[in-house]
């Protein structure tokens, strides 16, 4: 008791544990139980020196041990119990021990002993399966050989396994991989076996399906979450290494490796629908079998229980897609399977997200759609809309001699006739575009009307392209008539000029 009230004063005094442990030559386990009791009976140093030794023994539970209170007669389940309510602990439940009386133990061990009593006893919580609630999902550990037989190529099946937690009423069927596409596949054909949809789906950490494996917040993958997005489905992963969490289908997976594949392992199968077809055999007889707990088969559980509260199918069929991320390149196009498709320029050089299916082709950017395209197969090909077009690449790819043409006639015939010109000058129609471009900025400066007449007066006098075109209205001449020089000169009749005569 001497090194109890050394223990309580040194405490008081500010020192940690490991300090007064090594001051009182005791154990720090031995000064952390002091302290929990003294702090319990709200002792201090000097109401301590007010108290005899066995005073305080008696007071802190500290004195020779009752019989009816020894270890054996604490129950543990008791304890674990109630260790599962919010905010219970150890500590409290050792102090309330001590306060009526059930145990005198240290807290120590009471701890090491429950500690023991838990490795005793490897308890589970039994779940209750509410009616259409919850389909478990996993893939067989065993594989089916398949045999195609024109090339001899093996492959392993894998085994998708269903079932519903209150019926379960079971779903088995081979895919040639666990990738997404079969995956999903596998859910939809589940769903419209069972011929509706539970409130939730519970997979195991499947990369197909958990793209973030977590004890608290998995990733689910973008196209399963469309997928139950479309059916109204939760998802909800089981924690990792914990198989308790979908113990149904662990079971369901069992009767399927005993009651189906084990039947078949000396069976050859050529493809994946004799398999299947053959497995469904199997799995009618296994839905049929009366289960001893229940006194009831799967099937007619199901029809019972999780029948009447599955919702209904949707009414359109689920189609399935990828995502991927994808920066736009400069030229305002991504690329998806060696194939480059438009988005809205301003969107250039941005991070989107691309949804791809087998006949369409979307791009979101910020949750929203901005793009969509049908699925093209040509590798290195564009697909480009006009509206995804800058408007200068627009016009320049939708530049053509009618289009050129359709514009001179509207200015008038004097510069259709001059565009015409400038097309017959050149060996190839694309080489008169920049002329004549340069010939819409000239209208565009100098107004219509003075291009008309600047054509008017180059016509005449047979000159043709932009610079002579230029020349004219810089100095103006467009605004003189073409007849104007002749007409304010008249002819001089004089003997020195020689005339048509002359040289015959």
């Amino acid at each position: 008791m001497e090194k109890f009230r050394e223990i309580i004063r040194l405490h008081e005094l500010g020192h940690n544990q490991t300090e007064i442990a090594r001051s009182c030559n005791v154990a720090r386990s031995t000064v952390q139980d002091y302290l929990r009791r003294a702090t319990a009976k709200s002792l201090s140093y000097e109401h301590l020196q007010q108290l005899s030794d066995s005073e305080a023994q008696a007071l802190l539970g500290k004195g020779k041990r009752k019989l009816t209170a020894s270890p054996e007669t604490i129950s543990y389940e008791q304890v674990h119990r109630e260790l599962a309510k919010k905010g219970v602990t150890l500590a409290l439940l050792w102090q309330e021990g001590l306060n009526t009386g059930e145990w005198s133990c240290s807290y120590g061990n009471f701890c090491r002993r429950y500690n023991n009593w838990k490795k005793r006893h490897n308890l589970s919580m039994r779940q209750i399966h509410t009616p259409g609630d919850k389909l478990f999902v996993d893939y067989s550990g065993l594989t089916v050989p398949v045999t195609a037989p024109t090339t001899g190529q093996v492959t392993q099946a894998e085994i998708f396994v269903a079932c519903l937690g209150a019926s379960n009423y079971t779903y088995a069927e081979a895919t040639p991989s666990q990738a997404l596409s079969h995956w999903i596949g596998s859910h939809q054909r589940a769903l419209a076996f069972y011929g509706g949809v539970p409130a939730a789906i519970v997979p195991d950490n499947l990369k197909s399906g958990v793209t973030a494996p977590c004890r608290y917040e998995p990733g689910i993958n973008r196209s399963y979450h469309d997928f139950a997005e479309h059916y109204g489905v939760a998802v909800i992963p089981a924690r990792v290494r914990k198989p308790r969490d979908k113990a149904k289908v662990e079971k369901a997976v069992q009767e399927v490796e005993r009651q189906i594949l084990a039947p078949l392992r000396h069976r050859q199968f050529t493809s994946f629908t004799e398999l299947n077809d053959v497995m469904g055999e199997y799995l009618a007889k296994l839905n049929s079998r009366i289960m001893k707990g229940y006194g009831l088969s799967r099937r007619a559980l199901f029809e019972k229980t999780d029948q009447p509260e599955l919702k209904p199918l949707p009414m359109h069929p689920f189609v399935f897609a990828t995502w991927k991320t994808a920066r736009v390149n400069v030229d305002y196009h991504i690329e998806v399977d060696k194939h480059y498709y438009s988005v809205p320029y301003w969107f250039a050089r941005q991070s989107v997200t691309v949804k791809m299916s087998e006949q369409f082709v979307e791009v979101f950017y910020d949750h929203r759609r901005i793009a969509a395209h049908p699925r093209a197969r040509s590798p290195y090909r564009h697909s480009t809309l006009p509206d995804h077009m800058p408007p200068e690449h627009w016009a320049y790819k939708h530049q053509s001699k009618d289009r050129f043409m359709a514009w001179a006639e509207q200015i008038g015939p004097h510069t259709k006739t001059q565009v015409s010109a400038i097309f017959d000058k050149h060996d190839h129609e694309e080489q008169a575009f920049r002329s004549i471009k340069g010939l819409q900025r000239l209208a565009t400066h100098h107004g219509p009307q003075r291009l008309e007449f600047a054509c008017r007066r180059a016509n005449a006098f047979g000159m043709t392209g932009l610079r002579r075109l230029k020349a004219i209205l810089k100095a103006h001449l467009d605004e003189v008539p073409v007849g104007a020089e002749e007409s304010d000169s008249p002819s001089i009749d004089h003997d020195n000029l020689r005339g048509q005569t002359y040289y015959s």
